[in-house]
């Protein structure tokens, strides 16, 4: 729980602490007596005449004999050849006496008036001690030291983001940090929901660190490295860290980019540090996150130049890893989404010799997950992890987390006891969509061909087989998007061409109502063009799903290269398959569109008027479905149980995970179909 005691207290800013020094030193420069004081030693004889001359305006008689006369300020050029230039500066002469009882005589004897009345000193005497050293000192030598403490201080500081702690002398120093059963709560496999099969691959290297003997004795050899591979918020870095909390082993922690640096042979000598500290350490695990900021393929980029640095430390760390032995008690674990970019002497045997992938979880990992972040939140009974599930496929444990959190801070927001499945609901549609915005203003006709263009989608998705099943259709803006209808995509291992062309007629429904139904299209189609170009030229050039280019693949994993694995003449029949590929999808959209004008031209009297359609509505217009799935089944009996409110679409939200078919938010132009 954070510290409330501290909130709206002012923070500390070196930089008020650097002003303050520098006032500091400008005031005793200007003020200080030491600095501003003109100065100049006089014998005794000729500390008297200036005294009986009236010169003398204040005398300081030290306990060593030293007098410090202060002079008149108009009867400075009588002593002084030049005046100072400073300002306020104090004029001084300074004497010293064999006898102080002899001087304060002769200061009684100035001071008595003479025939005239007039006293030749009427100023003060006084007596002090011998401060002269220890005033010399502090405004001579002081000053010195301060600035350069500064200096030392302002150098610490910067060597903290270059080169760690210690200094500037210590910027190649390991910056990985250190996590042990003295300062971190051990993170096991019980926080790491779902991803099983990487589990059960990465539960070797926990036995071997627990007891190594059982492997040695027999000769086996534990893997040097295991790299772990998979997109975004798969929890590779979770993974990581739960192998060294069931082993209870120290475990290092750094970014590749963390061995990246401006100053030559840095990156190199931090890998070395690094395994130093981890033999001290061992046994132990190394985890290096994002290694494909350093092991990114050798040579791939010449021309761009400035890649030697990078490639020392990737050297260095190849080096290193072969430089210890298989029983050492160090396992090295990266994680990374770019696995085809390293390079291939990272990944030999020896080195990384295994590739664990974690992938995006299935439907019973996703309950796994779910069950993971729903533990600290206050749910209503209300909230069904199976259906929620269900709901979000293709998402990722960090997409999980997330909205698992929105879900809690709507629920906030309503003032709400506890979180209830509509919270959930509008989370999932926050998250994928956007925010809502009712107060977008559209004009009557502009509605009204968004409602056709929707209707579209959901018209031809209903009469597909393969395409995936209809939740919710709406024309409330969302994000960047005036419209969007909602699918629940069919988790499939593999993907038939019949099932693609259908996705793409579906798509392509939008389009197809503007056309027949309005007379003209517009810009709205944008994201569905975008989606369905890309699908086809995968389907044609990677897939061979074509008839002219059948079962050939021209897929190139070459990063820099520019030259195509095909000949022009080649890329002339890749565009037209894919255009021919697309006139028969939108035309056969167009066909089933003319088919049932009646049933489209009432879904979008029923947008017009109420925003938001559901798949039961749908339904009570075209009849049931008649290629209903399982999970169609599901969502229809919790869309029956559900509260209907007519005419308040915004308490309506689809139980589905969707995908955006028309007005993407991230469609660059989505919103010029307002300006229609």
């Amino acid at each position: 729980m954070a510290n409330t005691n501290n909130i709206g207290k002012p923070k500390f800013n070196f930089t008020w602490f650097y002003i303050i020094i520098g006032a500091i030193l400008l005031s005793m420069y200007i003020f200080g007596d030491g600095n501003n004081d003109q100065i100049k030693e006089v014998e005794y004889s000729k500390l008297k005449e200036h005294i009986e001359n009236g010169y003398i305006e204040e005398i300081t008689v030290l306990e060593n004999g030293e007098i410090e006369a202060y002079v008149k300020e108009d009867k400075a050029d009588k002593i002084f050849d030049k005046k100072s230039e400073k300002k306020g500066a104090r004029y001084k002469v300074v004497s010293s006496t064999g006898s102080i009882d002899n001087f304060d005589d002769f200061i009684t004897e100035m001071k008595e008036p003479d025939a005239q009345g007039k006293k030749k000193f009427e100023g003060t005497l006084t007596y002090d001690k011998d401060s002269g050293f220890l005033s010399g000192f502090l405004w001579n030598i002081a000053p010195f030291l301060i600035i350069l403490g500064i200096w030392i201080f302002i150098m610490r500081r910067m060597s903290g983001g270059a080169g760690g702690q210690g200094g500037v002398f210590n910027v190649g120093k390991s910056q990985a940090k250190l996590f042990d059963k003295d300062n971190a709560k051990a993170i096991t496999f019980k926080d790491v929901a779902g991803q099983e099969g990487a589990k059960q691959e990465v539960k070797e290297i926990v036995d071997f660190l627990k007891n190594p003997k059982i492997y040695t004795e027999l000769g086996g050899k534990i893997p040097k490295g295991a790299l772990l591979v998979g997109p975004p918020g798969t929890g590779k870095t979770l993974l990581a860290k739960a192998v060294a909390g069931e082993a209870n082993v120290p475990f290092f922690s750094m970014s590749g980019s963390d061995f990246v640096e401006m100053f030559v042979g840095v990156g190199a000598s931090r890998v070395r540090d690094l395994f130093r500290q981890a033999k001290e350490k061992a046994p132990c695990i190394v985890f290096i996150d994002e290694i494909d900021a350093v092991g990114r393929a050798r040579g791939k980029n010449p021309s761009m130049g400035g890649n030697d640095e990078r490639e020392n430390t990737l050297n260095q760390l190849l080096t290193e890893m072969d430089g210890f032995g298989t029983n050492s008690g160090i396992i090295v674990i990266a994680a990374t989404n770019r696995a085809d970019i390293l390079d291939k002497a990272l990944l030999r045997a020896g080195r990384f010799d295994r590739q664990i992938h974690v992938d995006l979880p299935d439907l019973n990992e996703r309950k796994e997950v779910f069950g993971v972040h729903l533990r600290p939140l206050k749910l209503d009974p209300s909230v069904d992890v199976d259906i929620l599930a269900r709901q979000t496929p293709g998402f990722s444990g960090a997409d999980i987390a997330n909205v698992c959190n929105e879900a809690a801070l709507i629920a906030a927001r309503q003032q709400k006891k506890a979180i209830d499945k509509q919270d959930f609901l509008d989370a999932i549609d926050r998250i994928i969509g956007g925010l809502e915005k009712k107060t977008k203003i559209l004009t009557q006709k502009e509605k009204e061909a968004i409602a056709i263009h929707e209707a579209g989608h959901a018209t031809i998705s209903w009469f597909l087989e393969h395409a995936n099943p209809l939740i919710k259709v709406t024309i409330v803006p969302r994000g960047r998007a005036l419209g969007a209808a909602w699918y629940m995509p069919e988790e499939r291992q593999i993907t038939t061409k019949e099932q693609m062309l259908d996705e793409m007629c579906s798509i392509l429904g939008g389009r197809a109502a503007e056309e027949t139904f309005i007379g003209h299209i517009s810009t709205g189609a944008m994201n569905d063009l975008e989606r369905v170009t890309k699908q086809a030229y995968a389907m044609v050039a990677y897939a061979g799903m074509s008839e002219r280019l059948s079962n050939l693949c021209y897929y190139n994993n070459q990063e820099f290269s520019f030259n195509r694995p095909y000949s022009e003449k080649t890329a002339e029949a890749i565009d037209s398959e894919v255009h021919k590929m697309i006139t028969e999808q939108y035309e056969r959209a167009k066909e089933l569109l003319m088919e049932h004008k009646e049933g489209h031209a009432e879904l979008a009297r029923i947008l017009i008027e109420k925003e938001v359609l559901f798949a039961e509505d749908v339904e009570k217009i075209f009849g049931k479905r008649p290629w209903a799935s399982r999970s169609e089944e599901i969502f229809s009996n919790e869309e029956n149980n559900k509260e209907e409110t007519a005419g308040t679409a915004e308490s309506e939200t689809a139980e589905s995970d969707p995908e955006i078919t028309a007005n993407d938010p991230s469609t660059p132009n989505a919103e010029t179909e307002t300006n229609a």
